[in-house]
């Protein structure tokens, strides 16, 4: 995604040209370009799937859109597995329309009927905690110790979490999360992007390339790492800024970044 303006093929290319050796995809291009076209894309330039983007939005109260959300995430599942990650983003989704029930919503995060589903396939979902701001309209889980609780009614092969900079770095509890969640092997994901201000009007395209912003990158990686983590770790960006840019000097740019502001 901080690239989206590449299109898959040329984002293999600019990787290889680079030596980036992994990728986090988004199921829209992945769609776009085909499921299995981009599964033999990857596996030619060499390229390890990260993670696959995303699964959730599961508080719908109406049953029928329950459903209908069940299904996507199962087919979201299957396509992790086609393109050979192990792990599938999730958002759990916001408040229904005219609800204001964040615990009720919280419960309604149908983990149990995918969780065993996703096992069976090899892959794990990784339950991301937004920052608060989007509490009403995407993700009522805010904060790494609610996705941990998510989490810890299923095993840690089934249920993790990811571990954002841009959604919990405000928050002093989320270090010791970290930690909880590494010692019982639940970090999934580990996705760096910098906080800065003044946000703009669409916060949600407001994520700074690494070292613009407020965030201690290196800080978060040795807390992260602490916890024995090995992963790759993935930079993901969400700023028109950024995608109006030419996208191969956008990727030369964070790789340079990633070695200066998190090593």
């Amino acid at each position: 995604m901080t690239v989206k303006q590449l299109s898959l093929p040329a984002l293999a290319g600019a990787c290889a040209r680079l030596g980036v050796p992994a990728v986090g995809l988004w199921r829209e291009p992945v769609a776009e370009y085909g499921l299995e076209a981009t599964a033999k894309l990857v596996r030619d330039a060499g390229l390890t799937v990260t993670s696959l983007c995303r699964g959730g939005f599961l508080t719908a109260l109406d049953p029928a859109d329950r459903a209908r959300a069940l299904d996507d995430n199962r087919a979201a599942i299957d396509e992790a597995a086609t393109l050979g990650t192990d792990t599938l983003v999730l958002v759990s989704g916001g408040l229904p329309l005219g609800s204001r029930d964040l615990v009720a919503a919280r419960e309604r995060i149908a983990l149990s009927m995918l969780a065993p589903y996703a096992g069976e396939r090899g892959v794990r979902l990784a339950i991301e905690p937004l920052h608060p701001m989007f509490a009403s309209d995407r993700c009522v889980v805010s904060t790494l110790d609610q996705a941990i609780d998510l989490a810890e009614r299923f095993p840690s092969s089934q249920v993790g979490v990811v571990v954002d900079t841009y959604h919990v770095w405000w928050d002093d509890r989320a270090p010791a999360a970290v930690a909880r969640a590494g010692a019982a092997g639940r970090i999934h994901s580990f996705q760096l992007a910098d906080w800065v201000t003044p946000l703009p009007a669409g916060v949600l395209t407001g994520r700074g390339q690494l070292g613009d912003g407020s965030i201690d990158m290196r800080g978060w990686r040795e807390r992260v790492e602490a916890t024995g983590w090995t992963g790759f770790i993935e930079v993901e960006l969400f700023n028109e800024g950024v995608w109006a840019r030419d996208g191969a000097e956008v990727l030369g740019e964070t790789a340079r970044r990633f070695v200066s502001e998190v090593f």
